[in-house]
């Protein structure tokens, strides 16, 4: 498997885009946490939404006041599998 390209970009705190999206573990208005290939991703802040999500192609667009970006090498437990599969599954 080719490994994708990382790559973050946050506007003003406000909008982001991040690229290098192998899975997307969980979300709401307080964190979003993303395995890229660079590793585990935390986004912290107040009011977060994905407005954008294709994992097909590795990309997450969010908005919303980001206080917090936190890079780490662990995957946490997931619950029932990807995101998707809980969502469509």
């Amino acid at each position: 498997m080719e490994e994708r390209v990382h790559c973050l970009t946050l506007s003003q705190r406000k909008k982001g885009t991040v690229t290098g999206v192998l899975d997307v573990f969980a979300f709401d208005e307080h964190e979003i946490l993303l395995k890229t290939s660079q590793g585990m991703l935390t986004v912290k802040g107040k009011e977060l939404h994905v407005s954008r999500l294709e994992l097909e192609k590795g990309e997450v667009d969010l908005d919303g006041e980001v206080d917090t970006l936190v890079y780490s090498g662990r995957e946490p437990k997931k619950k029932q599998g990807s995101l998707l599969s809980r969502m469509f599954g």
